[in-house]
């Protein structure tokens, strides 16, 4: 694949994506820009991703833009990627909310297109690195586990109201289900234990009360940002800062919301265990609880603690001493 010189050009290149197109916009010094290969479509498919990166050759983007869409847009952020052109993959919720700052509330996939150029063109969201293949498999495998879990408790949840006549064969599917999770932890285990950096960083976190195996690999495979951030930052890319809602002389309760679920998840039930067996969190916890914090907001912040803990355990390469915290950045 050919690799495209970086580009000083402002043109950024908005994308959007759906199982059958990809729909291009291009934005540049404060217009829409029509001239290819921005204002077209082609196929979502290897055929239609090679034609739009031969299209780019002449004049690369300085920025390309697609929408999360749950798997869609991995191989054409894949190919952008390889061929040398800066993709963010954004938070559709954002660019929808831009779009009704904006005045725009039509929607059809050429307008989606056109809006993330803008959007891009405004915001200039951050560019991350891809992945690695082995990150790639971690993060799929973790994925897929979390999917099986869900299907377990929905059917959990229907075997309560099925018929009697029913229990046993939804009972056949539960084991099925329970033996699919289980070697997918196990397979987690083995890709983690097969990675030398892994293997020594999942024993640092794991060192810490309350932190399991899966808690390990998932901050792994999605939170590569650990130690590499102050901790208002790392507990507000997570999702577990709260955020405040002022206005006047109104103070509005706090609320967390956001960030990445996957890894917010498993913090928080690394927080309920902490919140019983840390010897650093557990206090912490009854201490809140005390003051007359509700469970879930005295457990987020356990959960918030907690990461900021693992934070800077990573960042400065250090074990875990319950009687000596590490120090935070701020």
């Amino acid at each position: 694949m050919t690799t495209m010189t970086a580009s000083a050009t402002d043109l950024v290149l908005g994308v959007d994506v759906s199982a059958a197109w990809l729909d291009v916009a291009g934005w540049e010094a404060g217009s829409l820009v029509t001239r290819p290969p921005a204002g077209g479509r082609v196929t979502n498919d290897p055929a239609g991703i090679t034609a739009l990166l031969a299209a780019l050759e002449a004049a690369p983007p300085g920025l390309a833009l697609v929408e999360a869409t749950g798997g869609w847009e991995r191989p054409l952020v894949a190919a952008l990627s390889a061929a040398g052109v800066p993709v963010a993959v954004v938070n559709p919720r954002f660019v929808r909310d831009f779009a009704r700052s904006i005045g725009q509330l039509a929607k059809t996939d050429r307008l989606d297109a056109r809006l993330l150029a803008q959007y891009g063109a405004c915001v200039r969201p951050p560019v991350r690195p891809r992945p690695d293949a082995a990150t790639e498999a971690l993060q799929a495998s973790i994925t897929r586990r979390r999917q099986l879990t869900a299907m377990l408790v929905a059917e959990q949840n229907h075997r309560r109201l099925a018929p009697e006549p029913l229990h046993a064969d939804i009972d056949r599917h539960l084991a099925l289900l329970r033996a699919d999770r289980d070697d997918l932890s196990r397979r987690i285990a083995a890709q983690v234990a097969a990675h030398p950096a892994w293997r020594e960083q999942a024993a640092r976190l794991r060192a810490v009360t309350g932190v399991g195996p899966l808690t390990a690999a998932t901050l792994l495979a999605e939170l590569p940002e650990l130690g590499s951030l102050g901790r208002r930052q790392i507990a507000a890319l997570v999702g577990v800062a709260p955020i405040a809602r002022d206005s006047g002389r109104r103070r509005g309760a706090r609320h967390c919301w956001g960030g990445r679920a996957g890894v917010r998840q498993v913090l928080y039930m690394a927080a309920v265990t902490a919140s019983r067996h840390n010897p650093v969190l557990r206090p912490f916890y009854q201490r809140l609880r005390a003051a007359g914090k509700p469970t879930k907001v005295a457990l987020i912040a356990v959960a918030r603690k907690l990461l900021v803990i693992l934070n800077a355990l990573v960042r400065d390469q250090t074990s875990w001493q319950p009687t000596h915290q590490p120090e935070v950045a701020p």
